[in-house]
């Protein structure tokens, strides 16, 4: 598995990516410059609990003016349209709003080829995400409101995932990605034991990605700039 060592990408499009997390709302902004706020009281186990507030917090962090843009935002897997729609909410009146999976996001990040399988465990601070990424989709995906506060349960919780997965109808691309090591993101990833601990647990190659806090903003990032190159492809799938 090859990645990317971490760098932002250079601005090269009109837009704002945005990864708002349970701890940190991070945000890339029209000039390159990289944004990192805290989120307290405004997202718990990854569902906005404050959506004027968090609105608040995303227009503190862009010190450029403001047209319409086109917004890259990270979403939890598995997340229902009560979220989708405060997370719109958020975003109102900024612009043409893409909404892309956080594990994807931080495959991109990281460089990663999401064309073959690959499994992504993003281990957040409140929160847990376990996704198959196959052909560019996430196509399985399991999430539990465990994260490093938990971190005693996180490494069984994961297991139980993968041993979902490995029995879904997807059981063979689980192996094949397996095989291939997984990629471990979010604060977790900078914790080394929680990454031998998945190793041994999964009995395969655990591998946080670079700079692993940022990989999902960064990765936002680079979908904005994929959809300036492509801009007929689907605002749901960058």
């Amino acid at each position: 598995m090859k990645w990317s060592h971490g760098r932002m990408p250079q601005p090269r499009a009109r837009g704002l990516a945005l990864d708002l997390g349970s701890a940190r709302l991070r945000l890339w902004t029209p000039s390159g410059r990289t944004v990192d706020l805290p989120s307290a009281g405004l997202v718990s186990r990854g569902r906005i609990v404050d959506t004027c507030a968090a609105r608040r917090a995303v227009l503190a962090g862009v010190s450029e003016r403001l047209e319409r843009l086109t917004v890259v935002a990270t979403t939890p897997v598995v997340s229902d349209d009560e979220h989708r729609d405060d997370l719109l909410a958020v975003l109102r009146g900024l612009g043409a709003v893409v909404l892309i999976d956080g594990v994807k996001a931080a495959a991109l990040g990281a460089g990663v080829d999401v064309y073959e399988p690959l499994l992504v465990v993003d281990v957040g601070a409140e929160l847990t995400e376990v996704g198959l990424i196959a052909e560019g989709v996430v196509v399985q995906a399991r999430r539990t409101d465990i994260g490093l506060g938990d971190a005693r349960t996180v490494v069984d919780v994961v297991g139980e995932a993968m041993l979902e997965l490995l029995q879904g109808p997807c059981g063979s691309q689980v192996v094949d990605a397996l095989d291939r090591g997984v990629l471990l993101t979010g604060g977790g990833a900078l914790r080394p034991e929680i990454t031998y601990k998945l190793g041994r647990r999964l009995g395969a190659v655990v591998r946080p990605a670079p700079a692993p806090h940022t990989a999902a903003v960064r990765g936002a990032a680079a979908a904005l700039q994929a959809t300036h190159r492509h801009p007929t492809s689907s605002p749901s799938s960058p």
